[in-house]
């Protein structure tokens, strides 16, 4: 039998049989800890049971497309990208950093700006401004419900993860999508601004309705750092950049201070917005101070 693993405690592995019956509850077989692997949710699995009353068993796990260590998931194809665009107000370079992530693995980036029912009409339309042109962008409220229907559509037939910082609504926004109470939401500190932590496991859910659609809720991607992405691999986990890459009249243009600099030139001219320029060097310096030590 074939299955995807939607959920993993304590050496069990509930795995979702491909004719969408209830989850079986699983083992993983001894080959796989000899051979140093890990089942991930999210993964593609064979594998066997023969009486309701016993524990399944995976025997094979099928090629993945990625995988992630923390959180443990596998085969995402899509990024869902969540910041709030109000309350707390966004963090740029948060929020940038998580799409290099998302860049970095290659998978589809949706960009979600939650909590539109807060904002100013002023700064939601800076968040259009800086990033409307780089990725599939949705202004939603997750309360309201304002733009969810719209974002089921591009979630349809896909393994999505939410990701984003804290304290953005990811948790009411996943209860949102699946159209009911998936997970507790945690109440939001009046000291801080922040959700407090309510996940603690990678669990998969299926989305309702026709055409399929599995969302992943995590306790978080916070082990990813930019540093993870090499110095010269930077400039192009920034799709604003990429036109512009090797016109510099240095091959090893590092776009700060060097003489003819084409993507100084294009920020200059408005082509790439200042705020994303900002952290590029940000990121960038980060990067090569770790080198030093």
């Amino acid at each position: 039998m074939k299955g995807t693993i939607v959920k993993g405690i304590a050496g069990f592995y509930y795995v979702k049989p491909e004719d969408d019956g209830e989850p079986v509850q699983c083992k993983a077989r001894g080959v796989f800890r000899k051979d140093g692997v890990k089942p991930h949710v999210g993964d593609h699995v064979v594998f066997e049971w023969e009486d309701e009353e016993l524990d399944g068993f995976i025997t094979e796990i099928l090629p993945r497309t990625n995988q992630f260590i923390r959180p443990p998931i596998a085969n995402v194809d899509c990024f869902i990208i969540v910041c709030a665009a109000a309350k707390p107000a966004p963090n740029f370079q948060a929020l940038d950093q998580f799409l290099l992530m998302a860049e970095k693995e290659q998978v589809e980036i949706l960009l979600v700006f939650n909590k539109i029912d807060k904002a100013k009409p002023e700064k939601l339309e800076e968040l259009r401004t800086i990033y409307e042109k780089l990725y599939s962008t949705f202004f939603v409220s997750a309360v309201t419900g304002e733009g969810i229907d719209e974002l089921k559509e591009h979630l349809r037939g896909k393994q999505s993860a939410l990701a984003g910082p804290s304290g953005v609504g990811k948790s009411t926004m996943l209860n949102a999508i699946l159209g009911q109470e998936a997970m507790e939401t945690g109440q939001i500190s009046h000291k801080t601004g922040r959700g407090k932590h309510t996940t603690r496991h990678a669990e998969l859910f299926q989305m309702p309705g026709d055409g399929g659609g599995m969302i992943f809720d995590t306790p978080g991607f916070t082990s990813f750092e930019v540093l993870e992405a090499e110095e010269d691999q930077l400039q192009f986990l920034f799709p604003e950049m990429v036109p512009y890459v090797n016109q510099c009249r240095y091959d090893n243009c590092r776009h700060r201070k060097e003489p003819d600099c084409v993507i100084r030139e294009a920020v200059e001219e408005g082509k790439i917005h200042p705020s994303r320029y900002e952290s590029y060097l940000y990121f960038l310096e980060t990067i090569q101070n770790k080198k030093k030590y």
